[in-house]
């Protein structure tokens, strides 16, 4: 469930969302309008945008992170996605304060996986639930994962796990791939006439705000960045994901625009999906939070604070 707003925002949270993308269009058209010749604009935005980026820190593990017991209850080395694949699929799974959701989606999943297994003795799987929601602990999941492909999932099941086919089937029709990258999106664009008709004018206005964010900032080609169903190739979630700075809400906006400056082809691919009580975004706050990440994402690397480099991971 959303928290509501306090009583004294609704008026100047309404305010701020028509003005925010309508603020961040105009920076970006001062900025390209300007002339080369004089370094004040391009030399302010680089000093804001490099004094206030933050680097790609070094992953390091804690020794209990080193090592796993298997099914078989010996002592493992974990695994990195350096090495060659071992599984069909890995299954990520961010999950923070998920004790009612994430029962109910694992059902499903494992559910799902078994009887694909019994069916298909040769598809191997395995499931990596992170126990913390953010952007580094969950990209350590990645890190970890011994499949050929990668499908990230939300915790609270809003999609269907049996949709999986549909994402493998957007990622097959993408071949060949270069140099073995692709990424196939879950999508609930197809969805968004029957959402505005449920949610309150300002709700909407926040949403068409942040879509035209996306659009004119980041992602031009993907109706919907934010739906937690995004399956990707083994090498393609190494690239995208030892590339990302963003934490929380749009870091899925970051890896499509990593995806897309990296020339990695993208499927968006309809999906079912429902809406489950229990949802961690504050209306408002996280919106405008996300906008300013929108905003960094494109001015950071526009003017080189953040690169297209490789994470190290110790």
């Amino acid at each position: 469930m959303e928290l509501p707003l306090p009583p004294s925002l609704p008026a100047a949270a309404a305010v701020l969302a028509l003005a925010l993308p309508g603020l961040a269009a105009l920076l970006l058209v001062l900025v390209r309008a300007a002339p080369r010749s004089p370094r004040s604009w391009a030399g302010a935005i680089c000093m804001i945008a490099h004094v206030t980026a933050r680097k790609m820190p070094t992953f390091h593990r804690h020794e209990k992170e080193k090592f796993f017991v298997n099914a078989e209850g010996r002592k493992e080395s974990v695994p990195s996605i350096h090495d060659p694949p071992t599984r069909e699929l890995s299954v990520v799974v961010p999950s923070y304060n998920e004790e009612d959701r994430l029962p109910l989606m694992m059902d499903e999943a494992l559910g799902y996986l078994e009887k694909r297994q019994k069916r298909d003795p040769s598809f191997t799987y395995e499931v990596i639930v992170v126990d913390d929601g953010s952007k580094d602990e969950t990209t350590k999941g990645v890190f970890s994962s011994r499949g050929k492909k990668i499908l990230m999932v939300d915790a609270d099941g809003a999609t269907k796990f049996a949709d999986i086919e549909k994402v493998e089937e957007g990622l097959k029709n993408l071949q060949p791939w270069p140099n073995e990258m692709a990424i196939s999106c879950g999508s609930r664009a197809h969805l968004e006439k029957d959402s505005v008709a449920k949610r309150s004018y300002f709700r909407t206005i926040l949403m068409y705000g942040f879509h035209f964010l996306v659009w004119f900032l980041c992602v031009k080609k993907i109706r919907d960045t934010q739906c937690g169903f995004k399956l990707l190739t083994r090498e393609a979630a190494l690239r995208t994901f030892s590339t990302l700075h963003i934490e929380r809400w749009a870091f899925d906006v970051e890896l499509l625009y990593i995806a897309q400056r990296l020339r990695i082809p993208i499927a968006e691919v309809a999906v079912n999906w429902t809406e489950i009580e229990g949802s961690k975004l504050v209306p408002f706050w996280s919106w405008l939070q996300m906008g300013r990440d929108l905003l960094f994402i494109r001015l950071r690397y526009m003017t080189g604070a953040w690169q297209l480099e490789t994470r190290k991971c110790n």
